[in-house]
């Protein structure tokens, strides 16, 4: 007998009582087909078997889509080299979906978009296209784009006859303008006016032409001024390095913000730190002069530069960069003499580049009042004008200055008194206009306190001689002002013929500056 047949037969042998076959925890019936073990040797029979395992487990079966490369029964798939190319052509219709999912990922919506239609490899039995929905974006010619017009020949026209047309043909050289277009700057959106078959007149081409190339410099300009200058309540990213490297320096503890903007500068506050030098001491609060680095607002700082001896050398109006930065050092030198002759003003604490440095005048981040901004008794009011006429003398004479914006805008009240502040545009007497700038300030100051209700108020051509010294009489404005021009020629011609006055800076103990 067959030991498999005997192995089979096994089971019967002992059958189970009646119950056990009924009971849920008995043991389940088996029932095993007898075979020869020359049909368990048997491949065909394996296949077989493995077939019906994949039917019980995948009752649905998948069409598979028919075709010449794929079928097995057309081809002999015993064959290595058919392999290969079978397993080839799978890998080329994975790469063109990738090359097609590039694609669609990169042009997105773009009016322009690139192909990589070079690199396909495309096949026959590539089933993902059809003749019917065929993508004109990864085709080389898009049959509903109109073709660009053609050029005219080097002789300047074509046809013969009446048929001739030259390169001034209107229709000619409305095509080529539509066609110029497009080599416009691409924030320029021109549309498709070639496949519109627009013909563009040579005034109208022009005049897009001009608006175009202005616009690409606003734009310019723009971006130069974001990127390259101070704004308002911002700093631009040199001077923000230059802030950082007073913090890391461990002069400035921090910088808390913003206390005052205006026409030529941002002010910031600031905690003082400990100076490198032990000569030097930095008061516990600072405000940090930031001067900005555009003329959009200010452009006519070279009046006080030019015309002052001390920068005169040095003044280049081709240069605002540098203008700004002698505008810095003007203010550290006036406030220095105004500090040695005992002025209320702040502390020059240093000066770099365009970043001036001073004591605060204020307390706990709040800074003084304006003058006009306070309201002061008739007795402050009349104690303000006198300790400024006294200031305006002491600045005319003893520091050989003239404030040249001096107003209630630029005085502060802190502590009982007023502070001079903003003298960057401060000249000396000898300049061209300083006689000038005196009269508009002792008008100023005039008419600021003759407003506050301060009787003793002297007008402004009596506080003009008080404060200069001079003695000019004339019955009115015009011929006081003309008697001043006159005074102020006549010092400009002794300055030609006997040359400048020498230079009070050596006995100024001025700060350093560093310009990195």
């Amino acid at each position: 007998m067959d030991p498999v047949g005997v192995a089979a037969a096994a089971p019967d042998a002992r059958p189970g009582p009646a119950w056990q076959s009924k009971c849920p925890w008995g043991a389940p019936n088996t029932t095993s087909i007898s075979c020869s073990l020359a049909d368990v040797m048997s491949e065909q029979l394996a296949k077989e078997l493995q077939l019906e395992e994949e039917n019980a487990a995948f009752p649905e079966v998948v069409a598979v889509a028919e075709g010449p490369f794929i079928t097995g029964e057309n081809i002999d798939t015993s064959s290595d080299l058919m392999l290969a190319q079978m397993l080839q052509m799978e890998f080329d219709r994975e790469y063109d979906a990738q090359l097609r999912r590039e694609e669609k990922k990169i042009n997105g919506d773009s009016k322009v978009s690139i192909s990589f239609e070079n690199y396909r490899k495309v096949h026959p039995y590539d089933s993902d296209s059809s003749e019917d929905e065929v993508d004109w974006q990864d085709t080389r010619h898009d049959p509903y784009r109109a073709d660009k017009p053609t050029t005219t020949p080097r002789k300047g026209f074509v046809g013969k006859g009446k048929d001739i047309t030259t390169k001034h043909d209107e229709v000619v050289c409305g095509r080529k303008n539509t066609a110029r277009m497009e080599n416009f700057a691409p924030e320029f959106q021109v549309g498709d006016g070639i496949g519109m078959d627009l013909k563009l007149s040579n005034q109208v081409f022009n005049a897009l032409k001009q608006h175009a190339y202005s616009e690409e410099r606003r734009s310019a300009r723009l971006h130069e001024k974001k990127e390259h200058s101070t704004a308002e309540k911002a700093v631009d990213p040199k001077t923000r390095l230059l802030l950082y490297k007073m913090v890391n320096a461990g002069m400035l503890e921090t910088i808390t913000g913003c206390i005052s903007t205006g026409k030529e500068s941002v002010v910031f506050h600031a905690y003082g730190g400990k100076s490198a030098t032990e000569d030097k001491v930095i008061p516990p609060e600072c405000a940090i002069k930031v001067f900005k680095t555009t003329l959009n607002e200010f452009k006519n700082r070279d009046k006080y530069i030019k015309d002052d001896y001390r920068f005169k050398d040095r003044f280049s109006k081709l240069n605002p960069r540098k203008i700004i930065r002698m505008w810095a050092e003007k203010e550290m030198h006036n406030l220095t003499r105004m500090q040695n002759a005992g002025i209320p003003c702040p502390q020059v604490v240093i000066l770099k580049k365009h970043v001036l440095v001073m004591s605060f005048i204020g307390q706990d981040q709040v800074p003084a009042p304006k003058l006009k901004d306070v309201t002061l008794s008739s007795e402050d009011m009349k104690k303000a004008y006198y300790q400024i006429l006294n200031m305006m003398q002491q600045l005319y004479k003893e520091c050989n200055l003239v404030h040249a914006d001096l107003s209630e805008y630029n005085m502060l009240w802190h502590d009982g008194k007023v502070w001079l502040i903003d003298v960057s545009q401060s000249v000396e007497p000898t300049h061209p206009h300083g006689l000038e700038f005196l009269f508009r300030d002792c008008r100023n100051v005039s008419q600021f306190f003759q407003k506050g209700g301060v009787a003793e108020a002297l007008n402004e051509r009596e506080l003009f001689n008080a404060v200069s010294g001079l003695n000019i009489t004339a019955d009115n404005e015009v011929d006081f002002q003309a008697e001043i021009e006159a005074l102020e020629k006549m010092n400009e011609d002794h300055v030609q013929n006997h040359g400048k006055k020498l230079s009070m800076f050596s006995n100024d103990g001025d700060p350093p500056i560093y310009d990195e």
